[in-house]
């Protein structure tokens, strides 16, 4: 029997543009994937590892004319202002003043090809979701209904995704899990994520949701969206920290992070 649900992370807009706008459709074929990077990694008899993953990204978009993607080429001013201070957690840029604009567009154009694409799926997506509350607040109960509908054991949430989990259970504290499992996660990004984290921070720390028994965090020593990698520096209840070495190149995707060895023993006692 499946025992995790995932949450995912930025740029999975077009999973629900090719499902034909069915967020469902989008969910699953984004669960199927998941399970084989998972069997990939652990092994063993074929099987169902997610018993669903929460799919949240059409709602970031709402509003957006006809399939506008979040690649976009221009930037709206609280998107702009996310990558500014992105950039400044990587020490580009920190001394350049002038308009935000003229800013943004110098540092796409400094950033080398892969940062750059990133940087135009990260900025959007994290301005959408922490400066609109609306969409926030509806991206929140797409979790939360995931969860309670599944009751998994382990919740794995990736990059943006584990900025909605996080926050989700604070805010359902009916909420329970024994393990969650956080993967390239932004969560302790300053001046980005963690200071307009809900509930705030109190005294620069954040907490361990009071639903969850254990907290396991892995990032990689290159994923330019996991600043800082060590989440203990930010957050007491975080039990286990695992710094990895994916790929230079490919250093944010789930398929990468799913398929480390280092998640493997956290995984196995709930696969038995």
């Amino acid at each position: 029997m499946a025992v995790i649900v995932g949450v995912h992370g930025i740029g999975k807009y077009n999973y629900y543009l090719e499902a034909g706008h069915s967020e469902v459709g989008a969910a699953e074929v984004m669960r199927l994937k998941w399970d084989r990077y998972l069997h990939t990694a652990l092994g063993g008899e074929t099987r169902a590892y997610f018993s669903e993953v929460a799919y949240f990204s059409h709602l970031l978009h709402e509003g957006e004319p006809g399939d506008a993607r979040p690649a976009r080429a221009a930037m709206e001013a609280p998107a702009q202002q996310v990558l500014a201070d992105w950039a400044r957690n990587l020490g580009v840029g920190e001394h350049v003043t002038g308009a935000l604009k003229s800013f943004t567009g110098w540092l796409l154009d400094k950033l080398d090809g892969r940062s750059a694409a990133f940087a135009k799926l990260f900025a959007p997506e994290v301005a959408a979701y922490l400066t609109d509350q609306a969409k926030r607040e509806r991206c929140r109960q797409v979790v939360a209904e995931v969860i309670r509908r599944n009751r998994p054991k382990v919740l794995i949430a990736h990059s943006l995704g584990s900025v909605v989990a996080y926050e989700t259970l604070w805010a359902n504290p009916d909420l329970h899990v024994d393990l969650l499992v956080t993967l390239g996660s932004p969560l302790g990004m300053r001046n980005v994520v963690f200071e307009r984290l809900l509930p705030a921070p109190i005294n620069g720390r954040g907490e361990r949701p009071k639903g969850v028994a254990r907290w396991v965090n892995i990032a990689d020593k290159d994923d330019i969206a996991a600043i800082p990698p060590d989440l203990r520096g930010s957050f007491t209840g975080v039990d286990v920290e695992e710094l990895v070495n994916l790929d230079w190149i490919d250093f944010h995707t789930v398929e990468k992070y799913l398929g480390c060895p280092q998640l493997d023993p956290h995984l196995r006692p709930f696969l038995a």
